[in-house]
């Protein structure tokens, strides 16, 4: 039997997220509801992850379409679907071994499929060329990530490898960063300042982690996860000159990249970026590019399908990394099938078009609903601060916790944040996360909540939050 002492000490030195413990309590609540208990609320809304259709945005039509063709073939011969829809299906299914989804796929995904994705790239990046050898289809976006933290963080040597993470940041990348015996370096965002990253604070991290570990990378979120700010190009390309500079691998996580939605706000990927500085950045500085087809208004999260490109990456090496996604056999041929629909949906002309177009205007009308629903809101509350959400899937907002709900908290062995969302689950039945899960600056605090999500989720939401809160500021004044 496996004791305490074998565990892998990296496993036991992972961050405790306290989001584990309200989301165990949610799972009870829901249970206790099941059998009948009577509580204020019918049921407990979800909103503490960004999955869509968990919050009631319905799936594109075309997709699963295209989808129940490829899984029952015998759908190509009716005219129930689509002809574009046959068509896309008769393609993918010639693609796959044995003319089944169900067949394992090529380690770096079906060739077509991963080709089509290169031509997503370039046409994205104003025809700048990608390589389909230097794209990767994993099991999720993380997947691919944690594949190349594998490559970076070296066992041996008398200090740990580092990675630069923004604080706030993805939970779960800090999380595996530190389940790989390495060691995140937060850099903070100006929150002052619409969660702008400023390249003097990635030199202060960098200064600060000097004798504690040797940094080898920086990450960045871009729209950020979970503050929503958009880089402008001129933070990206001090960035990169950062990362040049520093020789730091870097790591652009992107997989919000088609939801941006602030008036002044354009999405620029970093590879675009890279290329268009010209030499010696775009030929030297090494980069990582994320995407998935869970995000944005796919939301595919149960498909578990991303993908990485590799840029500037010495060929000995990429054998390397060859190695490291074939030890997983492929992703799941299903989520590259709707990963080749995000790069390549419906167009002008074809049948399916126009339900495709209309349903993806409805999430970004809805999404522009949303975002003024919670400005007004949110903002309205006492002690409630909430910068713009410029992209991305989740508001941030900062809370002022009165002096007596930080006392109460630490008598309850818990920070304020978690205390807040544990008291808002059990009261109102709202799921929301708490900041301290995402190295926010020390002295903050903040709630997290998806803003992906149906027009009726965000009402529902909006208003126990509202009631709860002015409950909440009155019982600790």
């Amino acid at each position: 039997m496996l004791c305490l002492k074998e565990i892998n000490p990296n496993v036991k030195n992972m961050k405790n997220l306290d989001f584990f413990m309200i989301c165990k309590r949610a799972r009870q609540i829901t249970e206790e509801l099941r059998q009948g208990a009577k509580k204020p609320y019918q049921q407990v809304i979800n909103v503490s992850s960004g999955d869509p259709q968990r919050a009631g945005v319905k799936p594109l039509t075309f997709v699963r379409q295209v989808l129940s063709a490829c899984l029952y073939p015998e759908l190509l011969t009716r005219d129930s679907l689509p002809a574009d829809v046959r068509q896309r299906a008769q393609r993918i299914l010639g693609e796959c071994v044995g003319g089944s989804v169900g067949s394992y796929s090529a380690a770096a995904g079906i060739p077509g499929i991963v080709h089509r994705l290169s031509e997503f790239i370039s046409q994205r990046d104003g025809g700048i060329p990608s390589d389909p050898e230097n794209i990767y289809i994993s099991p999720g976006s993380q997947w691919a990530l944690q594949n190349i933290l594998n490559l970076l963080v070296k066992a041996d040597g008398p200090l740990r490898t580092g990675v630069l993470t923004p604080g706030p940041g993805h939970r779960v990348t800090t999380v595996s960063i530190m389940g790989l015996g390495a060691v995140s370096v937060p850099y903070h965002l100006d929150e002052d300042r619409g969660w702008e990253l400023q390249v003097e604070e990635l030199h202060r991290a960098l200064e600060e982690a000097k004798g504690i570990c040797n940094p080898a990378a920086l990450y960045i979120t871009n729209p950020g996860s979970p503050t929503g700010q958009v880089q402008s190009r001129k933070s990206m390309e001090e960035v990169i000159r950062f990362a040049s500079e520093k020789k730091l691998f870097l790591l652009a996580d992107e997989v919000y990249q088609e939801c941006v939605f602030g008036q002044k706000s354009e999405f620029l990927s970093y590879k675009r970026v890279l290329f268009e500085m010209g030499s010696p950045y775009c030929d030297t500085v090494e980069l990582a590019s994320f995407h998935s087809a869970s995000k944005g208004f796919m939301g595919e999260c149960g498909l578990r399908a991303g993908y990485v490109e590799l840029v500037n990456i010495d060929p000995k090496v990429m054998k390397y990394i060859y190695k490291l996604f074939s030890k997983d056999s492929c992703a799941p041929v299903l989520g590259q099938i709707a990963l080749d629909i995000m790069a390549k949906p419906p167009q002008p002309g074809d049948p399916s078009y126009p339900l495709y177009h209309t349903e993806i205007q409805n999430i970004r009308n809805t999404m522009a609903h949303n975002l003024k629903r919670v400005s007004e809101v949110v903002n309205s509350l006492p002690g409630v601060t909430c910068q713009p959400v410029e992209g991305g899937a989740f508001a941030f907002p900062r809370v002022h916790f009165p002096p007596k709900a930080i006392q109460k908290a630490e008598e309850l062995g818990m920070k304020p944040d978690t205390f807040y969302c544990m008291k808002i689950l059990e009261e109102v039945g709202l799921l929301l996360s708490p900041g301290c899960d995402f190295d926010q600056k020390s002295g903050t605090h903040h709630i997290r909540f998806c803003v992906l999500v149906s027009e009726e989720v965000m009402e529902d939401l909006l208003q126990g939050l509202s009631c709860f809160h002015l409950q909440f500021m009155k019982e600790f004044s």
